[in-house]
């Protein structure tokens, strides 16, 4: 199997990209997983597959897998890549604003430059059963036993279930077992990505990310459009918010409940090669 790919990323969370304009996404989940394989494989966080529209109001579809195979709803620095790979592909201009169709709906995005995109995330979703989450009502925190202790966090979801947990401190070893554990805990049916969000100031948060279907990534878009949204309804930051993750810095603007959050960041291009399959890799 021969398989033309783009390989992206945003501030470190990494992509393999597919052309399926013309032809369509037939990839198998074993055959995701190889190709997710950082030493036999290409490597990636989500692989991205760019397809015709299927609502007529939007340019383009994009599919998005995690690394484990299983597809994801969202997924904050791929759609800024999808746009700069539109740009490089001839289908979208510098300045241009675009309708875009993902798994959970249509964004609208809008190229600022060849590498810098700005992107409409949508309003947060807070209510438990939409996230969805188990809980007998819709709170700011929510208290939840993980591994046996005790968290609170924030339940919201992007296009994608979050789990926001507010820590003093990014690198305490507890963190690294509870992350897992919050992923697939079972009062999020779907699971969860789950973030662990330092407040350095009232414009200003550090983020670690747990994702579903891939683990630890150095950075998360709709995690950091949902630590900034958890932060926000509770007041304790402003409507503009930088969020510092591992890869980079992401700016992220929400003006409250009943507005739509917009993410702005960079896009990169990495490398284009060609997929021989797993025989050949190995």
């Amino acid at each position: 199997m021969k398989l033309r790919f783009s390989k992206m990323h945003g501030i470190g969370n990494d992509f393999v990209m597919l052309d399926c304009r013309q032809q369509p996404f037939a990839l198998r989940e074993s055959q995701i997983r190889d190709i997710a394989d950082r030493h036999a494989g290409v490597g990636f966080d989500q692989l991205i597959s760019i397809e015709p529209p299927r609502d007529p109001s939007c340019a383009f579809y994009y599919g998005i897998w995690n690394a484990d195979g299983t597809p994801s709803g969202q997924c904050g620095n791929g759609v800024r890549c999808v746009a700069a790979w539109l740009h490089r592909a001839g289908a979208l201009a510098i300045g241009d604003t675009v309708r875009l169709e993902s798994p959970s709906g249509p964004v609208t995005v809008r190229l600022l430059g060849p590498a810098e995109v700005t992107v409409d995330m949508g309003v947060p979703v807070f209510e438990p059963a939409r996230v969805p989450f188990l809980a007998e009502a819709e709170a700011a925190s929510y208290a939840i036993e993980v591994g046996g202790e005790t968290l609170q966090i924030g339940a919201v979801s992007m296009g994608n279930p979050h789990a926001v947990v507010v820590v003093p401190e990014l690198g305490a070893p507890s963190l690294f077992r509870q992350g897992p554990l919050l992923t697939t805990h079972a009062r999020f049916p779907a699971g969860a990505n789950a973030g662990f969000v330092q407040v350095l100031g009232r414009d200003h948060l550090r983020l670690r990310v747990h994702e579903r279907g891939s683990g630890w990534t150095l950075a998360c878009g709709t995690g950091a459009c949902a630590a900034m949204a958890v932060m926000r309804r509770r007041g304790e930051v402003d409507d503009r918010v930088r969020v510092e993750l591992p890869g980079g810095v992401l700016v992220i603007d929400w003006a409250g409940p009943g507005h739509t959050l917009w993410m702005t960041g960079p896009a990169a291009f990495a490398f284009e090669g060609e997929w021989l399959g797993k025989t050949a890799a190995r």
